[in-house]
């Protein structure tokens, strides 16, 4: 039996805790919807929550965890839809804003009750309770912002894994049920019986459930990270050992059609009839194109261009390219390779999916400007591109999805080793790649 008991949360302020919950989220994710349906289904969430507030409250007692589970339904789709997330991401966040909901409730009503007077117990709709209603909801949901805004991204969309999702509500089921367990039933090991001290485990319990889903998600994001820092590594690797490969093979190339040159030659003296001759022509033809080679003063990128201009002859793309390999010489072959690869992969790709020949068309450019390098990658594409807002492309590969955009971030990453910028623009079907280095702090500074 509950000695001393507190007078019950009131239904409104519940409401409203709830609802500010779902505002916090909303504000610290990647939204999906413009601004103006975040506010217009903020608003509604508020309207709902209140009447199903006051609904199960004037239930009878056992309608209370029904009145609960509706709460956390409307708070689901208040985030689902004001957020515009996936129905798996909506119950993860909708779990943390319920047990984010939970803590400041009763920790602001144990405040309250502690130090509130006698006219703000009774009588909490008055100016002294709503005073302190806005100064305690908006001293702990900024505070919660502060926290959780490191904790989610705002320009990619948080994807939790089943089991992390299942875990998430896991743990919201056990913090709920052990804060709450005093108002079922005092007799437990983990109860209490006086109304200020069922109050302080509630709090105790829920701020203890709060910081492990905190927790939880920032071990989430550095296991993401993690994982991305190592695709982008092994991506570095992979483009480095394909330039060691094409490297290798242009070399064999080389030799091969500067012997059958010579073998050509030989034998062209030999026989004479014009159509012997028209023949050994279209053979010399054919080993031109393997032994033409770029030369831009760098021979890492000599390879790469090599191999990606033979790529795009093959695919029916024009391909040109100005650049000046010198500058580079302050930059490693795997940057190299990985920078030029990777640029040249994403414009390949594009251009080999348009129907019409005349507009495959591709062109590199390395140059100084300003004391600046600049490598400017430009491609002429026929097709929607889907960016997140830091201009990572995201793949249209089905079966790639979770690989998405990593070729530029690869190249962004690169960039940023040495001092410099990657930026994207669009123009009249012509997609643009731009990497700025500079030339005193970036390549000479390695």
């Amino acid at each position: 039996m509950i000695t001393n008991a507190l007078p019950d949360i009131p239904r409104a302020y519940t409401a409203i805790c709830e609802w500010a919950a779902c505002m916090v989220y909303i504000a610290v994710l990647f939204r999906r919807v413009p601004p103006h349906r975040s506010i217009a289904v903020g608003a509604t969430g508020l309207a709902v929550l209140v009447i199903v507030q006051y609904f199960a409250g004037s239930m009878p007692i056992w309608f209370w965890m029904i009145g609960m589970l509706l709460a956390f339904g409307c708070m689901y789709m208040t985030i689902l839809f004001g957020a515009g997330t996936g129905k798996r991401e909506g119950l993860y966040i909708t779990a943390r804003a319920f047990v984010l909901a939970e803590l400041v409730a009763s920790l602001h009503w144990q405040i309250v009750t502690f130090i509130g007077t006698d006219d703000v117990r009774s009588s909490p709709h008055g100016v002294r309770g709503i005073v302190m209603l806005v100064v305690i909801y908006a001293l702990c949901f900024g505070l919660a912002w502060l926290v959780e805004r490191g904790n989610f991204s705002q320009t990619t969309p948080t994807l939790p894994t089943a089991s992390a999702a299942l875990a998430t509500v896991a743990i919201t089921i056990v913090t709920f049920a052990m804060s709450n367990l005093s108002f079922v039933s005092t007799n437990t090991p983990f109860s209490g019986s006086m109304g200020q001290e069922i109050f302080y485990i509630r709090t105790l319990v829920d701020f203890c459930g709060f910081a492990i889903l905190f927790a939880q998600q920032e071990q989430w994001r550095r296991i993401e990270a993690n994982a991305e820092i190592a695709s982008i590594n092994a991506q570095l690797e992979s483009q480095h050992q394909e330039y060691l490969q094409s490297k290798e093979n242009i070399e064999s190339l080389g030799r091969i059609a500067h012997d059958l040159k010579h073998q050509i030659a030989a034998l062209r003296a030999e026989v004479d009839p014009k159509h012997v001759a028209a023949g050994f022509e279209q053979l010399e033809k054919s080993v031109q194109r393997y032994s033409a080679q770029q030369h831009t003063g760098n021979p890492v990128l000599d390879v790469i261009l090599t191999t990606k201009e033979r790529a795009c002859a093959d695919r029916g793309i024009t391909f040109t390219a100005v650049a000046d390999g010198s500058l580079l010489d302050g930059m490693s072959s795997m940057d190299i390779a990985s920078l030029f690869g990777n640029a040249l992969d994403n414009a390949i790709e594009a251009a080999s999916k348009l129907g019409d020949p005349e507009q495959r068309l591709i062109k590199l450019a390395l140059f100084e400007q300003n004391s600046f390098i600049v490598v400017r990658v430009e491609n002429y594409y026929d097709s929607r591109l889907r960016k997140d807002a830091d201009g990572n492309l995201r793949t249209t590969k089905r079966n790639d999805r979770h690989r998405h955009g990593f070729g530029v971030k690869s190249i962004r990453h690169i960039a940023q080793q040495y001092g410099g910028e990657v930026t994207i623009r669009t123009d009249d079907h012509w997609f643009t790649l731009t990497a700025l280095i500079p030339r005193q702090t970036g390549l000479l500074a390695m």
